[in-house]
């Protein structure tokens, strides 16, 4: 049995897939903790894992309130520097305290999120194994790719990579804080400096739950990269109250913006009038946004409800309206259900371009939303058969990927070997 420490953003997408991947360990007999800094214990246990607070009295819980407040309301690269700021307000605190709360409890690897740049770096200093784990897009950084924030299609072409280059300085520009207070540690801790952003994840095992063929065309990712597929465990999804009693039998849209960006009310809006006049039911999931009673008086037979049960509604879906996070994107294509994109910030805009280069949906940047063009696209990805016919592609493929099971079989070769588990089957375009 190994003792694994989880270090990973605490929001609600991280969290789900690292608790996904827990249960699956949990199964296998090891011990999983989580460990942060805000007083997020009862959304650990009730997701199966066990948590370590690192000074909570210094991040009160109202503390993260605000800022998932805060960011609900942004966009862009605004919601970006917003984020990268925060972060490096406490991250000094997590550096400085982690490694002993670490050996107090007996931690032996780590599942590091690679959106938490400075788990590898505590890892180092304790020379313990530890492992990345890609909960929203391939954060690897190369300038044939465009970067992770940006809209930008798939184009090889010499001026493309300089665009994308200069995306990647601007990109590095606004997140130098944290890497600041990552570099202070390492010459603290006489640990070399970090060349480049991908020196920061582990040469042991970098796990996304992205399936191959979601990924744009790349051959610079390292050889012990893994595509697994999402990490799905219907057995650990809390469970959700819905009216299904009032689901009517017309075709299902079902359309959620996530449970942090989700504070745009104008867009449900849209949204609801858009499938107004439709043959088909819409079901809007708010993320804990707001009320529903706040859009009771909504165009159509819209079933409005602060929370969903995503996974079941997606299984009688016919056609889902998303932010194009990566957690519904991919639960999406897993049962087969082309989307409509409104991309807001972070990772979205570029899960967005995946869902277009794979013709598995349209894309609607959100400063050029409006009902007439919604509504348009909706129509297109409903009456045009490729949509549904890439998404049952991209489906298959996710069925072949391995998925939880397998990020956990690589996570334990890695750790019982401390070698570099290599990707016998990784996929070259």
């Amino acid at each position: 049995m190994t003792h694994f420490g989880i270090i990973c953003p605490a929001a609600s997408s991280h969290l789900n897939l690292m608790s996904n991947l827990g249960y699956e360990l949990k199964k296998r007999g090891h011990r999983l903790t989580l460990f942060g800094i805000m007083d997020i214990q009862s959304q650990a246990l009730a997701r199966g894992l066990e948590f370590q607070a690192i000074s909570p009295s210094q991040f009160p819980t109202k503390t993260m309130t605000s800022y998932f407040g805060q960011l609900g309301q942004m966009s862009g690269l605004s919601a970006i520097g917003y984020t990268a700021g925060w972060i490096s307000k406490w991250l000094d605190i997590l550096l400085r305290e982690a490694p002993d709360v670490l050996k107090q409890v007996g931690v032996e690897a780590l599942l590091v999120d690679q959106a938490s740049f400075e788990g590898g770096t505590i890892a180092e200093f304790l020379d313990i194994p530890f492992i990345t784990l890609c909960s929203g897009l391939v954060g690897n950084q190369h300038p044939i790719i465009p970067p992770w924030n940006t809209s930008w299609r798939y184009n090889p072409t010499l001026w493309s990579c300089w665009r994308n280059q200069l995306g990647y300085t601007l990109l590095n520009v606004i997140d130098q804080p944290i890497w600041n207070v990552v570099a202070k540690y390492r010459r603290e801790w006489n640990l070399p400096p970090f060349l480049t952003r991908n020196h920061a994840y582990s040469k042991l095992a970098q796990i996304t739950h992205q399936p191959a063929e979601f990924e744009f065309p790349r051959t610079d990712l390292p050889d012990y990269f893994h595509f697994t597929g999402p990490f799905h465990h219907l057995q650990n999804q809390k469970s959700i109250p819905f009216p299904y009693e009032k689901l009517t039998g017309q075709p299902l849209i079902y359309a959620s913006m996530g449970t942090v960006q989700n504070c745009q009310i104008n867009v449900f809006k849209k949204i609801a009038s858009a499938c107004a006049g439709l043959d088909m039911q819409l079901v809007i999931s708010l993320g804990g946004s707001t009320s529903p009673e706040w859009l009771s008086n909504l165009p159509g037979n819209a079933i409005v409800v602060s929370y969903a049960p995503q996974l079941e509604l997606l299984q009688k879906a016919t056609l889902t309206i998303t932010h194009a996070g990566m957690h519904t994107t991919l639960e999406s294509l897993s049962n087969g259900v082309p989307m409509v994109a409104i991309p807001i910030t972070h990772d979205q805009p570029a899960v967005a371009a995946r869902i277009a280069w794979t013709g598995t949906g349209e894309v609607i940047p959100l400063d050029k939303l409006n009902v007439s063009r919604l509504r348009n696209a909706i129509k297109r990805v409903l009456t045009e058969e490729s949509y549904k016919q890439n998404a049952l592609r991209l489906q298959a493929a996710i069925h072949q990927s391995g998925g939880v099971s397998k990020a956990a079989d690589i996570i334990e070769k890695a750790v019982s070997t401390g070698k570099p588990v290599l990707a016998k089957n990784l996929i070259e375009f």
